[in-house]
């Protein structure tokens, strides 16, 4: 992970470099960061999407050879043949996403180690909007709320996009709709709030996104 660390600690470097100031400099490193894996969860998307359309017949296909496994295998893998689709699909995007959530995650928590060195942190600016020090934990806890409740709003669409999905799958998305905030709340509680501040960028980003996905999605079936 050193490496990432090493990676992502210079592009938010050069990034503050540029614009001079530490919390537009996070504002922009986390565009950065969606844009990076805008690739993987586009095909992540499509595998979901894809997933969806063929639900009702691995339902069928399920309900029908529930007492006989290995039916039960071969048709699921002849539906998934015939329609071209991937198992794997959804999950590679993921594996490739959470080394580089952790790096970047890692430069965000330590930007004294692996942005800067502790002296010229020291001597930075590090206020931003009613922040007084992004390197610490904001006092009065607006950030650690806002990182929930974006949390909460960017994964509003979870069912939306798994609608495809059995009642367990869709017990668990609405599990984790109410876990995950709750828990980036808390998290975010003690953590420096320039670490919260990119979470919630992030959030916002990702929810943006969501939509222009639907829309995008919205288009194509109005077509057909």
């Amino acid at each position: 992970m050193s490496i990432l660390y090493t990676l992502f600690g210079t592009i938010l470097h050069t990034i503050y470099t540029i614009v001079q100031d530490y919390g537009i400099a996070i504002v922009v490193f986390s565009i950065f960061a969606k844009l990076m894996l805008l690739p993987v969860t586009i095909k992540q998307n499509k595998s979901m999407q894809e997933m969806n359309r063929i639900q009702p017949e691995l339902q069928a296909i399920q309900k029908k050879y529930a007492n006989d496994k290995q039916k039960l295998n071969d048709e699921t893998m002849k539906l998934y043949q015939k329609h071209n689709y991937n198992p794997m699909g959804g999950c590679l995007p993921m594996l490739i996403q959470f080394p580089i959530i952790i790096g970047l995650f890692g430069v965000m928590r330590e930007p004294a180690k692996y942005v800067f060195t502790p002296e010229v942190f020291a001597t930075i600016d590090k206020s931003f909007l009613w922040l007084s020090d992004l390197s610490i934990a904001d006092p009065i806890h607006i950030i650690p709320v806002l990182a929930a409740v974006t949390t909460y709003v960017s994964m509003s669409n979870l069912g939306k996009t798994s609608s495809g999905g059995n009642s367990q799958a869709q017990t668990m998305t609405q599990s984790m709709k109410i876990i995950s905030p709750l828990m980036i709340g808390f998290v975010s509680w003690t953590l420096p709030s320039g670490l919260g501040l990119y979470w919630v960028i992030q959030n916002i980003l990702t929810y943006v996104q969501q939509l222009i996905m639907q829309k995008g999605v919205g288009i194509k079936k109005g077509d057909q």
